[in-house]
């Protein structure tokens, strides 16, 4: 049911699918461009046309009483970006706790412009040993799929060119606010 509801609104709003979906049962997907609230919904269209089931880490304000429920059915884990906790170690033990996880970060942090994308994503995969696979929903020819999956290397520069590459064609639903794809490690 869900399969079809997922395709039905990408079809209502003149979205396609590209490829298959991961074979890996455990990886960090990223998504972007992150750069408008409509990605959370498209994102789960996505994720339910391809039978995929997600978590995501969302700001803690969405999980209020009255919609929280529905929030962490969708596959919602609540953040307080306020408190310094060791999110990259907590994300890696749920990944050492389960048989399958599909860990979702938005790897911009924001739907704003930013001069550099949060790391996150790049040392959970890394310690938790799983590769990172790349999503896309590219709103100017309105298709959404899955890139290669990538294994975190030693060479965080090459790792993230691969990456670069991936995303060079892609463009965000506000393509203004999709800054450019670097960590902080490399500036």
């Amino acid at each position: 049911m869900l399969k079809w509801i997922g395709k039905a609104f990408l079809r209502i709003f003149g979205f396609e699918t590209e490829g298959g979906r991961p074979v890996e049962k455990k990886f960090v997907l990223i998504a972007a461009p992150h750069t408008s609230n409509w990605d959370l919904p498209f994102l789960i269209a996505m994720a339910w046309a391809y039978e995929i089931k997600i978590s995501w880490m969302g700001k803690h304000v969405l999980f209020t009483p009255l919609f929280g429920w529905f929030f962490r059915w969708l596959g919602g884990i609540p953040i307080h970006r306020e408190t310094r906790n060791n999110r990259v170690q907590e994300m890696a033990d749920e990944f050492a706790q389960r048989d399958e996880l599909v860990l979702v970060i938005a790897t911009e942090g924001t739907r704003s412009y930013t001069a550099h994308w949060k790391s996150g994503f790049y040392h959970v995969a890394r310690l938790a040993g799983v590769p990172i696979v790349m999503s896309y929903l590219d709103f100017k020819r309105k298709r959404g799929g899955f890139g290669p999956a990538l294994f975190p290397s030693d060479d965080l520069t090459a790792d993230m060119d691969q990456i670069r590459a991936f995303y060079s064609d892609k463009t965000g639903k506000r393509p203004e606010l999709f800054g450019p794809i670097r960590l902080k490690e490399e500036m």
